[in-house]
């Protein structure tokens, strides 16, 4: 199992228009990260599991695994102002297991904002609701947040909207904000949807032509890809795998990209690598027309066997920190991390932190 709760952090700080620039990092964070994982937005306890989405509690209430904080996307506005969106798994009516039991739980999205890249605070609201989204009472989850073709306020979040267990069929989705991601209205209709198949994790890359493409895990096969024409709202299905399902680190399954620019012909990804439905790692893979890429053999960050990233290295988001330049790059990687201290390697999902290291 794993939580279906997104490219690099969405930079507005300099290019606010939806191109290729708000993907750009002043230089390659690579693959040499920190093994210290520390905790960058908890989950609830076992003694709240109807929480207040801008509650926090302490760090050592009891938790065991019945909801969890995942799937982290973050927005870097002009002012300098970050706000990560994030997937909240609870328990579901008659379902008390929570997240340990995914594919009957519940999940909303919520954000945190922060001004140096590390430090985060939940912010009062719902940003989307299962309901608000088409998904019931199950889950929406994976908010990549991008700016809206055409505009130069208004943002869109794509999700997925799931309504079911994770065999289930479902859709990719999408609403617009004009309040800098605080209230959304959900866009009619699916963005993208693969036959009877479940997808998830969508990823927005906007390409040089005007168009974009949008990458997604399709279970059973990896991440693959589909291209818009127009804006971002309907796209089509492009030939092949991006990166596929396969051992030693990726056996079980391989997804959420994570896709930074690094020049006009240079991409980096990283991604969730499964060898198992117990262990996840993240690894990394480079391209030069993100349609091809060559995987590294080797994860950039793995489970610790102990701590809050004891199991499991999931889906992640790349921040690049103030004061980064060419010479001396800074960045924080926030990621999914399990701790597997339930059954089968389950456990408590919070949003980890690790640093870049030069």
């Amino acid at each position: 199992m794993f939580p279906r709760t997104i490219p690099i952090m969405i930079n507005l700080s300099e290019v606010q228009a939806a191109s290729p620039g708000v993907h750009e990092v002043s230089c390659d964070p690579g693959c040499r990260w920190s093994s210290h994982v520390e905790v960058a937005l908890d989950a609830a306890p076992d003694s709240d599991t109807a929480p207040c989405p801008e509650a926090t509690w302490a760090t050592d209430a009891i938790r065991t695994g019945l909801c969890g904080t995942v799937s982290p996307r973050v927005v870097k506005f002009p002012d300098g102002l970050y706000r990560v969106f994030y997937s909240q798994i609870l328990p579901r009516e008659g379902f008390p297991a929570g997240a340990n039991d995914y594919d009957n739980a519940t999940t909303r999205i919520l954000s945190a904002v922060s001004t140096d890249g590390v430090t985060w605070a939940p912010e009062p609201g719902v940003r989307m609701g299962a309901q608000q989204g088409g998904a019931g009472d199950f889950r929406v989850v994976s908010s990549e947040v991008v700016p809206m073709a055409g505009e130069t306020e208004r943002l869109r979040m794509y999700f997925e909207c799931c309504r079911g267990s994770q065999q289930t069929r479902n859709g990719i989705r999408s609403a617009v904000s004009s309040d800098r991601g605080l209230n959304w209205d959900v866009e009619p209709g699916e963005r993208l949807a693969i036959g009877e198949t479940n997808i998830s994790s969508p990823r927005i890359v906007f390409l040089d032509d005007g168009r974009c493409r949008l990458y997604v895990h399709q279970r059973g096969v990896g991440i693959v890809s589909a291209v818009s024409s127009d804006g971002g709202t309907t796209f089509e299905l492009e030939p092949g795998v991006r990166v596929a399902q396969a051992p030693p680190h990726a056996t079980h399954t391989a997804f959420a990209s994570e896709i930074l620019r690094l020049g006009p012909s240079s991409f980096r990804m990283y991604f969730a690598g499964y060898s198992s439905p117990r262990h996840a790692a993240v690894l990394t893979a480079v391209s030069e027309d993100g349609l091809d890429w060559a995987v590294d053999p080797s994860p950039v960050v793995s489970p610790s066997g102990s701590g809050v990233g004891a199991a499991k290295c999931s889906e992640m988001c790349v921040v690049e920190l103030p004061g980064s330049t060419p010479e001396s790059g800074r960045f924080a990687m926030l990621f999914e991390a399990c701790d597997g201290t339930a059954t089968d390697q389950r456990g408590v999902w919070r949003v980890g932190r690790v640093l870049s290291q030069p």
